[in-house]
């Protein structure tokens, strides 16, 4: 199948400066997992420029294949006890005032990694005082006792992805269900929590009743805060690219969120899940 050509809009600039050089030089350092790298991120430059990154959590490797991830497959390794107090660390050698944390899903561990999860938000609150938070969660295959683990922690804003519409699913994100994400995303509005938030790609071959659709489910689920961005093609052997909506495109689907009644909608060609995080927390 042939991949569309890339427009012009998606030309970025090469990451660069002082602030991008001292970020990747502590990630290094501290060996922690970046979803910026991981995920190649087209706003890598621009957040670590400004001194911001979001910190993926529970190794590198995941135990799910999606056809639209970076991230490595396979069997993770083990569990770093550690890793919370090095995220945390990290976070205030950073300065950062807003983290963003997410994960690879650990499928394998019978907690699904939700301790810690817990764990991490502790220590990054234990040793940056004042900070805020958004977490971008797995789905914990939908297991609600898992999820009250992290509700219990109460960030100030969770996140769980749909990544696409419902027909696309299955081949987008092998081992999630449409439903179950659904269902995370209500639970963790009915539990409470003042902010949720979930975000869609474009280009993967939804049409637009399809957009339009997720964006009212969404709106069901009680999700305050939606993020519409582009698919790119990370390697050959991933999904391909089907389109590339216009940029004006994504602007009336900004419109059509906030006329449902999104607090926030980021939709845009270069939109990943953390652009511009900190001002969802408003």
């Amino acid at each position: 199948m042939q991949t569309a050509r890339k427009p012009h809009w998606l030309k970025v600039k090469l990451p660069s400066g002082d602030n991008f050089k001292e970020l990747r030089h502590i990630v290094e350092t501290h060996n922690l997992h970046t979803i910026c790298s991981s995920g190649r991120c087209p706003n890598m430059g621009e957040c670590w420029g400004e001194r911001t990154a979001t910190f993926m959590i529970l190794g590198n490797i995941c135990t799910r294949s999606c056809g639209f991830c970076n991230v490595l497959t396979g069997r993770p390794l083990p569990v770093d006890m550690n890793e919370p107090v090095k995220v945390a660390k990290s976070i205030q050698l950073m300065g950062v005032k807003h983290a963003v944390i997410t994960s690879v899903d650990r499928d394998d561990l019978p907690d699904g990694g939700a301790h810690i999860w817990a764990e991490t938000i502790r220590q990054v609150r234990a040793y940056n005082p004042g900070i805020t938070m958004e977490t971008l969660i797995p789905d914990f295959q939908g297991k609600t006792d898992l999820l009250d683990i992290i509700i219990k922690e109460a960030p100030e804003v969770v996140s769980h992805n749909l990544e696409t519409v419902r027909r696309l699913t299955k081949q987008v994100r092998k081992q999630a269900k449409y439903e179950r994400s659904l269902e995370v995303l209500a639970y963790l509005k009915q539990q409470g929590l003042k902010r949720t938030k979930s975000g869609i790609m474009l280009g993967l071959g939804e049409n637009e009743a399809e957009i339009i659709e997720t964006m009212k489910d969404l709106r069901l689920a009680g999700v305050d805060v939606m993020t519409i961005g582009q698919y790119l093609q990370p390697s050959a052997k991933h999904l391909p690219v089907m389109r590339y909506p216009h940029p004006e495109e994504f602007k009336k689907y900004e419109q059509i969120g906030l006329e449902m009644g999104f607090k926030f909608v980021e939709s845009g060609p270069l939109v990943r899940s953390s652009y511009h995080a900190k001002k969802h927390i408003q």
